[in-house]
This record gives C-alpha cells, structure tokens and sequence, in this order.
C-alpha cells in the first residue's frame, strides 16, 4: 500500500467532507491517503490575530505538513476550485522538488489559464491530471504506486 499526500484546501465544511470522502475511497482501492487537516495543528482562530500566535502556527504548520509529506511515496493535488489552493502550491512544489510522483485530481469545469490551469501547476504535474476518482487509482497503479 502506498501513501499518498493530498494537496488541496481544507478550510470549509464541503473540503474537508470532500477529503475524507476520497481518503476512504482510496483506501477501498489500496491506497493510504494522508490529510494534512489530521496533521494536529490545533489551531485557536481566537488568537491568531496576534502576530506572534499567527507566526508561530504557520511555522508549526509548515512543518508538520512536511513531516507528512515526507513519509509519503506521492502526492495528489486536488485541483477544484477557481484558482488552486496557495499551501497546496507549496506542498506540489516541495514534492516536485524532492522528486516524488506528482498527480492531480480536478472534478471543476472551470479553467484558469487558455483552458487549462496554471501553467507552472499544470508542468509539474507532468499533465497527470485525473477527472474522477477512478482515473487517479489507475493512473496511479499505472505509475506503480
């Protein structure tokens, strides 16, 4: 069984539903799908309006997603939305960079850039973008994963 990480957002109720709906499906198919929502941020929305609090946060943030992102042989990056979501550009990026498999999974009709997303996103991905659910667990057992 492979682990992947998940790149995407995660700050409504229909994301993180949205995630876990694909983490139990993937696990259906064999694959372990790591959240970073689980990472156990624990974060007070009560104080991050004090600078210190905030910075503090994203630095634990930052380096618990990577911890995770580490311990994983792939990434998925969840593509829906208007635009991709920012932290997951960061995680796509660190993981391009460290050479693992890179996919994407976009369900949204919507385009951001000449029919396709951006560009730098779409290029490392090496244009593995699935559609749906079933064509990422092919395209990831086609990769081996």
């Amino acid at each position: 069984m492979s682990r992947i990480y998940l790149a995407g957002p995660l700050f409504c109720v229909a994301e993180l539903e949205y995630n876990m709906s694909l983490k139990e499906y993937m696990a259906e198919n064999g694959e372990e799908l790591v959240l970073p929502q689980e990472c156990g941020a624990d974060i007070d929305p009560r104080m991050m309006g004090s600078p210190d609090y905030a910075f503090s946060k994203a630095k634990d943030v930052f380096g618990k997603d990577l911890g995770l992102l580490d311990s994983c042989d792939a990434l998925v990056m969840n593509l829906d939305g208007r635009v991709p979501d920012e932290g997951a550009c960061v995680e796509l990026g660190y993981a391009f960079a460290r050479g693992k498999p890179c996919f994407g999974i976009k369900t949204d009709v919507r385009a951001a850039e000449y029919g396709i997303d951006n560009m730098m996103v779409v290029g490392a991905l090496g244009g593995k973008i699935a559609r749906s659910r079933e064509e990422l667990v092919s395209m990831l057992r086609d990769a081996g994963l």
